[in-house]
């Protein structure tokens, strides 16, 4: 490595650094002050205060470290432009795309760092968060939850669920055993779907089957259009179910996703979270190649407020945009692929021709 590549290298890391800092700080402080009045109305000890925002840090990083980068490549070249030391390289023969390299190299391992945290790190630390507030501090623990199932017992029957899809108020994949009272299967009710419309459960294309208690033998056999379903869960009730997916890594997503289709089921939702998962880091550099043009215009007019708020203000723009492009893509309207990828090409396309502009 040359000096000039540490010298570059060195600012931007302390500038990179503190903006990583300061942006997870806000972060826990925002997030603290909308969490805390759970842990204040359910009592919880002290000790999960602590455990529960501990353990948020890896997925607060994760999502903020894009805007670190940014304000980091921002500052680093509008410092140099202000204190003439880009002049005094492009004056040494030093082109653009020279001193950008070493700032584009740090977003690329930075992108690949975020992608292995994403995959090991924050599916772990997310599950303990859920578990903390949902199950230690709210006290709810009824639906017992796999990576693609949902188990849980209403009234003698237990039930389970292929997949919950709460935003669209259904049920796919439904079946119910019926027990009787020395857990032996008296009934099971087999359905493609169960929908929730005015307060009530409908299941669709049911097929029921009854069997001896005595011998577990089947002596009935019933397939009917649709039936009613007595259920005292809501579609709220299962919302914890689409939250079990941030839990998930890219692999365990596209298992869950091919199953899924393999089964004839819905894995839409599968698929767009899974090319989230490699989209979301290449914000990193993205953002970093966003910068270089926005620090080349400002100039000598960089300061520490105009990087925080050039950073914020594209950090916002882009996480709305990739919000909704992925409520497009879990509704259907946008294929998985595009959804998740089209907020890094869109920014990506901006900073070419800012990048252009710049030169030109």
């Amino acid at each position: 490595m040359t000096l000039l590549n540490r010298y570059i290298l060195s600012t931007y890391g302390r500038i990179f650094l503190l903006a990583l800092a300061a942006f997870v700080g806000i972060y826990l402080l925002v997030d603290f002050f909308e969490k805390v009045d759970n842990f204040i109305s359910h009592q919880a000890r002290p000790s999960l205060y602590l455990l529960y925002f501990s353990n948020k840090i890896p997925l607060i990083v994760a999502q903020v470290t894009p805007l670190a980068v940014l304000m980091g490549v921002f500052l680093t070249l509008g410092g140099f432009s202000s204190s003439n030391e880009l002049t005094a390289m492009r004056a040494g023969g030093l082109s653009l795309v020279r001193i950008s390299a070493p700032l584009l190299g740090a977003a690329l391992l930075t992108t690949l760092a975020v992608m292995a945290v994403n995959e090991y790190v924050v599916p772990l630390s997310v599950k303990k968060t859920n578990h903390i507030l949902r199950t230690e501090v709210k006290g709810k623990s009824d639906l017992a939850l796999t990576k693609d199932r949902v188990w849980f017992r209403e009234g003698q029957a237990i039930i389970n669920v292929r997949q919950a899809l709460p935003a669209s108020q259904a049920l796919q994949g439904v079946s119910i055993f019926d027990l009787d009272e020395n857990f032996r299967l008296k009934k099971r009710v087999s359905a493609a779907s169960a929908i929730f419309q005015n307060g009530t459960w409908t299941l669709e294309n049911v097929t029921e089957r009854r069997f001896e208690p005595g011998n577990g033998g089947q002596h009935g056999l019933d397939k009917l259009p649709s039936r009613p379903l007595v259920l005292s869960k809501t579609p709220e009730d299962f919302q914890v179910t689409t939250e079990k997916n941030e839990e998930l890594g890219f692999r365990q997503l596209r298992e869950l996703a091919g199953r899924l289709k393999a089964e004839g089921y819905d894995n839409t939702r599968y698929l767009v979270d899974m090319h989230s998962r490699l989209a979301t880091p290449f914000a990193c550099l993205i953002m970093a190649f966003l910068g270089i043009p926005f620090a080349l215009q400002k100039g000598r007019g960089a300061s520490l407020a105009m990087g925080v708020t050039i950073s914020v203000a594209i950090g916002i723009a882009y996480f709305i945009l990739q919000a909704t492009l992925l409520a497009f893509g879990y509704s259907n309207i946008l294929p998985p692929l595009i959804a998740a990828w089209s907020a890094n090409l869109l920014f990506a396309l901006l900073g070419f021709w800012l990048l252009l502009r710049t030169r030109s």
